[in-house]
C-alpha cells in the first residue's frame, strides 16, 4: 500500500516539475516551441494517467484478496469457537461418567447392584459419546472448510 502511495507522489511531483519547466520554457523561449512542448506535456499526462489506473487496478485488486483473507480468518475462528464448544462439552461428559463408573465401582464391591445407578452410568456414557461424535463433527467441518478452498483452486 505504501509503494502505491509513493508512485501517486512521485508521479505528482514529476507532472509539477514538467508543467514548471513548460511555464518556463514558454515564457523564455516563446510559441515556436510551445508546440513541442504542449505535445510532450500530454505524452506525461497520458503516461500518468496510465500509471494511476495501473495504480487503481492494484489497490482494487491488493483490497479484494484483503476481503477474502479477512472472510476465512472469520470462518475458521467461527469453526474454532464451535469446536472448542464441542471438546469442553465432551470434558464435562467424560468428567460424569468417571464418576458414575466411580460410583458403580463402590456398588459393586459392596455386593449390592442400584438399578438407578446403573441407569445414570449408561446415560452419562451416551451423552459422552454424544459429545464425543459433536466434538468429531465439528473437527471434520474445520478439515473440510480448509479442503474447500483448495480443491476449488484446483478444478
Amino acid at each position: 500500500m505504501s509503494d502505491i502511495n509513493a508512485l501517486e507522489g512521485r508521479i505528482t511531483a514529476a507532472l509539477e516539475r514538467i508543467s514548471a519547466q513548460v511555464v518556463q520554457l514558454g515564457n523564455s523561449e516563446g510559441a515556436s516551441d510551445d508546440t513541442g512542448l504542449q505535445t510532450q506535456l500530454d505524452e506525461e499526462r497520458t503516461a500518468n494517467a496510465q500509471l494511476v489506473e495501473r495504480v487503481r487496478v492494484l489497490k482494487e485488486r491488493q483490497d479484494t484478496k484483503i476481503a477474502e483473507l479477512e472472510a476465512r480468518v472469520s470462518a475458521q475462528a467461527d469453526q474454532l469457537a464451535q469446536l472448542d464448544g464441542e471438546l469442553q462439552r465432551t470434558r464435562a461428559s467424560h468428567a460424569d461418567l468417571r464418576e458414575m463408573n466411580a460410583q458403580l465401582r463402590s456398588v459393586a464391591t459392596e455386593g449390592a447392584a442400584d438399578p438407578e445407578l446403573i441407569n445414570r452410568a449408561l446415560i452419562a456414557e451416551i451423552d459422552a459419546l454424544t459429545a464425543q461424535r459433536g466434538a468429531d463433527a465439528a473437527e471434520v467441518d474445520a478439515i473440510l472448510a480448509e479442503l474447500k478452498p483448495l480443491i476449488e483452486e484446483a478444478s
